[in-house]
């Protein structure tokens, strides 16, 4: 039976995130229930819920309401759940993943839509993850650099931080995050998108996948896209959640970055992540 309980909805930063509360999705979510909960992943960007023991089937399932699933090719699967991959530190391993400042998947042609990332196991302190709202980013821009960047496109690309180079720098990540082979994808997209569901102006730029401006070289690039991911992780356009064991986060990729802390040292940290399969994304007006 669908859990008829109201939802609420709590600001976690004044610039992005919300607390979501009242719900139960293993027992069920309404639609009236599901309908707020997406209108606030649209208005704040990341939602996040606590006390949600889900199975893996059920993890799928819950995320197949949101969209289609798109099965990662880089990370290490759940066995018997390709569906579900598996963000993971052990005790012994110094490296974490998405320790940088990012958003999923703009290598692709089309980006996914955002991430379902649910806490199995973290440490009794530390781990935490942060998220910056890209609209926040774009609104503090001067008017002159908007300007100018309205015109621009970036190349994106998974070669460099999961291709050959990447298992390269990163050796202790090898068992976690492998198929370096099929880290062929590049896309080239807006510096500032119009969000697909908001239809809000972002900043759409990050450190681990954009590596260029379109007809420009790297060394070009370099200076104003160094400024840019430094504007886009600027501490007020910020929110920082503490996991606890069954906590879920859903981002969207196209209005927020997000970075995982490494301050956990000589404790495991499990985390299951879908990704959910988006929308071609356009330039904003």
């Amino acid at each position: 039976m669908a859990a008829t309980t109201a939802v609420t909805v709590t600001p976690l930063s004044p610039a992005v995130g919300a607390i979501v509360g009242g719900v139960d999705i293993a027992n069920g979510v309404d639609d009236e229930q599901f309908a707020q909960i997406r209108q606030a992943y649209i208005d704040h960007g990341v939602i996040f819920f606590r006390d949600q023991h889900l199975t893996e089937a059920q993890h799928i399932e819950w995320a197949e309401r949101w969209s289609e699933i798109n099965v990662n090719r880089f990370f290490a699967p759940v066995e018997g759940f390709p569906q579900i991959a598996e963000v993971r530190k052990e005790p012994d391993q110094e490296l974490n993943i998405g320790t940088r400042w990012h958003t999923d998947h703009s290598y692709d042609q089309i980006p996914a839509m955002g991430s379902i990332l649910l806490a199995r196991e973290v440490p009794a302190s530390g781990g935490d993850t942060l998220f910056s709202s890209q609209y926040a980013a774009y609104d503090a821009l001067s008017d002159g650099l908007k300007s100018v960047l309205r015109t621009m496109r970036a190349e994106h690309t998974s070669r460099r931080t999961f291709g050959a180079m990447g298992e390269k720098s990163a050796p202790d990540t090898t068992t976690r995050i492998g198929n370096a082979e099929l880290a062929t994808q590049d896309a080239m997209h807006p510096v500032i998108i119009e969000h697909p569901l908001s239809g809000r102006p972002a900043l759409y730029v990050n450190v681990d996948f954009t590596i260029k401006f379109e007809g420009w070289t790297e060394q070009e690039s370099a200076p104003l896209l160094q400024y840019l991911w430094a504007h886009a992780a600027d501490p007020v356009f910020t929110g920082r959640f503490r996991w606890e064991a069954g906590s879920m986060a859903i981002w969207d990729n196209r209005a927020v970055q997000h970075r995982a802390l490494n301050d956990y040292q000589g404790h495991r940290r499990l985390m299951h992540r879908i990704t959910l399969e988006g929308e071609a994304i356009g330039g904003a007006a």
